[in-house]
């Protein structure tokens, strides 16, 4: 059986930080099944590696026997998470957000135990709530201490507008943490102020506060912003075997290792080891195969993952594209970009009437097939490697 110690240590994996640690000991040694939260707003209907983070974290409280509870957001994803944004976000409709969280309910299982899970809606006590209750809440925070967050601070004194119902999202997201009960939360570091205010209104209401765990944002395939649908630069965990391991390998070497630490299962001992075998000449590109059978072995099989990894090898290496290539992002607009335009913003071509050329002349190839259509039209939300000729590649993230 796992020591305490251990399990603090395997707990600690990962987490950007503990609030506070002391408190997290004494809560495993009472020996005692403790109530984990953590909060997802249904703002997106699709998970993607970056909310695994977080969920893996879960998960691994689940193993040690904890109580898991994932609470869908759907009061507070009609206020909309102010959390890092510099304008009024734009509430989502009823509708939008019971159709969002019941796909996250399908998509959950993916990682946690069906069986040791709870899922709760904080509509459920919000709705209960009159305005005499909402108001005697509001007064629990004063402006000032609202102000003391970093995304508020910075629209404030920017003189860019905030409007009070955005105040009330931290509120309401700390008071789900008193009707619970919760004895931990976790969520992503943005979320650090939220979780806060979580521990101080329990400490209001007479309960024991909750220990504060925070996450890393996990940076999307460009290496730079956080991995985001919107973004384009993400790997969905509902994506297709050869998808999830062809985006896997187009991250960078030096990105690969940030997401073994946070996305991958082998203990550090094991990580560690790979490192040391690249800097002794191993291949990185043969250590990036591993993380992607691991991944799509996670979110499929291991049949899946092996046959993914022979298409991968099968369309880049016998087709000699090379492992260098530049990477370019482009933004998509909502009505798709022709493939004309994708070569020439590329910078593989010096006109689209060019790239109309090469395509009917049959050298173009995506991912290793020859392009046919010169109509074609791509969205967001994929990364392709482009050839055009025999040495001009391009590796291309689409984004939104």
């Amino acid at each position: 059986m796992m020591s305490i110690d251990e399990t603090f240590e395997l707990i600690g994996r990962g987490a950007q930080e503990i609030l506070t640690q002391e408190g997290l000991l004494a809560k495993l040694k009472k020996g005692k099944p403790l109530r984990i939260k953590a909060g997802f707003d249904p703002t997106a209907p699709d998970l993607h590696l970056g909310h695994t983070v977080l969920l893996n974290k879960l998960r691994q409280f689940q193993v040690f026997g904890h109580e898991v509870v994932f609470l869908i957001g759907d009061f507070t994803g009609m206020i909309g998470d102010p959390t890092g944004k510099n304008v009024t976000r734009q509430p989502l409709t009823r509708e939008a957000v019971l159709e969002n969280a019941k796909s996250y309910e399908q998509q959950i299982y993916k990682i946690l135990d069906p069986d040791a899970t709870q899922v709760m809606f904080n509509s459920s006590w919000m709705n209960e709530m009159n305005a005499a209750d909402l108001i005697e809440l509001a007064a629990r925070q004063t402006v000032a201490r609202m102000l003391e967050r970093d995304d508020f601070n910075k629209r404030y004194t920017g003189e860019q507008p905030i409007a009070i119902h955005e105040f009330l999202y931290p509120l309401i997201q700390g008071y789900d943490s008193v009707a619970m009960k919760a004895d931990i939360e976790l969520g992503g570091t943005d979320q650090k102020f939220n979780l806060l205010v979580g521990r101080e209104l329990q400490k209001q209401y007479g309960q024991e506060p909750q220990v504060v765990i925070t996450m890393p944002i996990l940076e999307g395939l460009d290496g730079v912003q956080k991995m985001s649908k919107s973004l384009g630069n993400y790997i969905g965990i509902t994506d297709a075997p050869n998808d999830m391991f062809g985006k896997i390998m187009s991250i960078s070497d030096d990105l690969m290792w940030r997401y073994f630490e946070l996305l991958s299962f082998r203990s550090m001992s094991e990580i560690d080891a790979l490192r040391d075998d690249v800097k002794q000449g191993m291949n990185p590109r043969d250590v990036k195969f591993q993380l992607g059978e691991e991944i799509v072995a996670r979110f499929h099989d291991k049949d899946a993952a092996q046959e993914a990894q022979k298409a991968f090898v099968s369309r880049f290496q016998k087709g000699a594209i090379p492992d260098d290539i530049d990477e370019v992002r482009l933004v998509v607009p909502d009505e798709g970009l022709p493939i004309a335009n994708l070569i020439k913003e590329a910078g593989l071509t010096s006109s689209t009437s060019d790239a109309i050329r090469m395509i009917r002349q049959g050298a173009v190839k995506i991912d290793g097939e020859r392009l046919e259509n010169h109509k074609q039209v791509f969205e967001a939300g994929s990364t392709y490697v482009l050839q055009v000729g025999k040495r001009r590649f391009a590796r291309v993230v689409l984004g939104g």
